[in-house]
């Protein structure tokens, strides 16, 4: 067994699409028009196209969008992404101007740090040890 898609609740996916392509770069895998505006959106790691995607799905059930508000409210994050440096990348995207809810922090041997995605989530990225 392994993950192989899992999603993020966003509030405009043309949006998503532009923040976790263009600014987390992330590549576009499947973009499937469903009806009503919505879309089978997902994105990959350019390190592992193969690999586990993330499904942008439109947060239009009244429950998605309750859950999502209800933790960006408490400050915790929807899904965390490995990153290789931490401090590196915070640098880089707060350069894109990405607002960051949490500086790095190092947490015993794992650094984190979290920002807002723009579409509605907080989205914590980690640098665990080798």
């Amino acid at each position: 067994m392994k993950i192989h898609l899992t999603s993020v609740f966003v509030d405009d996916q043309a949006k998503a699409e532009h923040f976790y392509t263009e600014v987390l770069g992330f590549v576009k895998k499947h973009d499937v028009p469903l009806g009503g505006g919505a879309r089978w959106l997902t994105v990959v790691s350019p390190e592992n196209p193969e690999g586990p995607e993330l499904l942008l799905e439109p947060a239009g059930h009244p429950a998605a969008r309750a859950y999502r508000d209800a933790l960006v409210e408490d400050g915790i994050p929807l899904a965390q992404f490995a990153v290789a440096d931490v401090r590196a990348e915070h640098e880089r995207l707060g350069g894109l101007g990405v607002h960051f809810t949490q500086e790095p922090l190092e947490l015993g041997p794992v650094t984190t740090a979290v920002f807002d995605d723009t579409c509605g989530n907080l989205i914590q990225i980690a640098t665990q040890p080798r």
